[in-house]
């Protein structure tokens, strides 16, 4: 099912609503509006397997362009609302999108970007263009009011071209088939919200991360596909997702593990006084949540946590639920779609229980990075091109769950021992004043590598040494010695993208010598 659907059965019922300042989009409207932009994408000369762009804030047009594109068989590729007019120009001119729609909040910005894509006919302003403003912006009301919100004569059915982070490097897009049929047979995301979470259209789903990254927008579109009420928060607070929470009676939800920590940290009054009993389902992936992180949501919010762990390529997925997860505590479930392989860095399986690199056996590779085979051969297993890996450490059970250990790329060596920066993150995290934290691998002239930990202090803490000498002996209590920070660092923030992400590489280059990059934050 899809919006057409949805607008037929029930009009009036809220698509979307804008958590914060109140304002719905019904399905009425969304089918409409999403209608008269396909109407507008056509007439434009975009046909199956042309490309649109989007570069907005959280706002609830983000759901009539997604569908636009969803109903015209385009892709539709999500720009990161924080980067830079090179940065964003790089993607859409990287992407080939021949419209892009952005937004008065944005156009600092968006106003450099058709220098950096030339390719790009047409620029669409949500809030209108700015007055006397020169370049080829216009506004995406007037755009859209000059189309009909009838349906397209044929409505194929379109995907997501997505880009990865750019965490070392410049960012890739992932490029997937079109799927062969049209769009009124609805996502196929649907089936994993009704197989793993029981979504339906009744269900109301809470999306407190940013709409430009895979998860939200992905898990967004499809519980709309099912008929079922998005909330959107503008921008991620604890103490505002608890009362989206309790005021929309909230019955599904998706997190990363910073979001539970900040949570966490409110005074307890202030947690204890919200009726969150229509909260079902609490989905959490994107980064590792530490174990006592998770074990205190348990204790908190009951037994609703479910977790997964995969990537915006979709090459393979696990999934725990929460009682298996009580019963196999730290890890991120089974394979539900893909077989899982461990291997070492030439590619031999290593035995139940040992860390290697996560690998997902697919019939097919499912993925390419959009014009760079380099980078797509390296994601392949070195005599498997089907069996496909990410980058992350971890291992499997002798019942097949899977508990990663790390990124590879993060791992540090110190006197010839491996220690994975998670580990004692997850142990740092628990302390009191601590906000967030990262762990990195610093130069030493005889070990190599010493382990540093950069910490972001809760507000009223004073970040001192003696708050250090404090960390350092809490992580003695927890952890093996060579384990251990040798000294901390403190950081008025540290550069975490909202969707959980943290460029940990930014912090390792400061101490490496290689320079300052841009750090983005929200």
């Amino acid at each position: 099912m899809y919006p057409g659907h949805h607008a037929t059965t029930t009009p009036d019922k809220a698509a979307a609503i804008d958590a914060r300042s109140g304002e719905v989009l019904t399905y009425a409207e969304l089918d409409a509006r999403s209608n008269r932009l396909a109407q507008l994408l056509w007439a434009e000369g975009l046909r199956r397997g042309d490309h649109l762009a989007v570069f907005l804030e959280n706002h609830l047009r983000y759901f009539e362009v997604a569908w636009a594109a969803f109903r015209s068989g385009l892709y539709l590729t999500t720009v990161n609302r924080h980067l830079t007019a090179p940065e964003a120009g790089y993607i859409v001119d990287d992407c080939g999108a021949r419209v892009l729609v952005s937004s008065r909040a944005v156009h600092d910005v968006a106003s450099e970007v058709p220098e950096h894509a030339p390719g790009c006919r047409r620029f669409l302003v949500v809030g209108g263009a700015p007055a006397g403003g020169a370049g080829p912006f216009e506004g995406y009301e007037e755009a859209l009011d000059a189309h009909p919100p009838e349906p397209l004569a044929e409505e194929p059915l379109g995907e997501f071209m997505l880009y990865s982070s750019g965490t070392t490097g410049r960012p890739k897009g992932i490029t997937r088939p079109l799927p062969e049929r049209p769009v009124s047979r609805g996502l196929a995301m649907n089936a994993v919200l009704k197989g793993l979470f029981q979504a339906d259209a009744d269900s109301v789903y809470l999306s407190p991360a940013p709409l430009y990254h895979s998860a939200p927008i992905g898990f967004c579109t499809a519980m709309q596909s099912l008929g079922a009420t998005v909330v959107m928060m503008q921008r991620f607070d604890a103490l505002e997702a608890l009362q989206a929470l309790e005021k929309h009676a909230v019955t599904h939800s998706q997190w990363v593990p910073t979001m539970f920590s900040r949570m966490l940290k409110l005074p307890e009054p202030e947690r204890a006084r919200f009726d969150l009993s229509a909260h079902r389902v609490a989905i959490h992936a994107a980064a590792p949540c530490p174990r006592k992180v998770k074990e205190q949501m348990f204790a908190w919010w009951g037994p609703i946590l479910h977790e997964y762990y995969g990537g915006t390529e979709l090459n393979g997925l696990t999934y725990v639920g929460p009682e298996d997860w009580l019963a196999h505590p730290g890890t991120v479930g089974r394979a539900v779609m893909g077989t899982l392989h461990i291997c070492d860095e030439d590619g031999t399986e290593r035995p139940v229980g040992e860390p290697g690199l996560v690998y997902f056996e697919r019939d097919e590779t499912p993925f390419a990075y959009h014009r760079d085979p380099e980078k797509t051969r390296s994601a392949q297993h070195p005599k498997h091109p089907a069996w496909t890996a990410l980058g992350d450490v971890g291992y499997v059970d002798d019942e097949g769950y899977l508990y990663l250990t790390d990124r590879a790329s993060f791992m540090i060596v110190s006197g010839g021992v491996n220690i994975y920066p998670q580990e004692i993150e997850n142990e740092l995290i628990l302390h009191p004043r601590v906000e967030d934290v990262a762990v990195v691998g610093v130069p030493h002239p005889e070990l190599g590598e010493e382990v540093k930990a950069v910490v972001q202090a809760v507000a009223g803490a004073t970040a001192d040494e003696a708050l250090a000498e404090e960390l350092i002996a809490w992580a003695r209590e927890r952890l093996a010695a060579y384990k251990c920070p040798r000294s901390i660092d403190f950081e008025s923030e540290l550069p975490r993208l909202p969707t959980g992400k943290l460029y940990k590489r930014l912090l390792k280059d400061r101490y490496w010598g290689r320079g300052h990059s841009r750090i983005v934050q929200e």
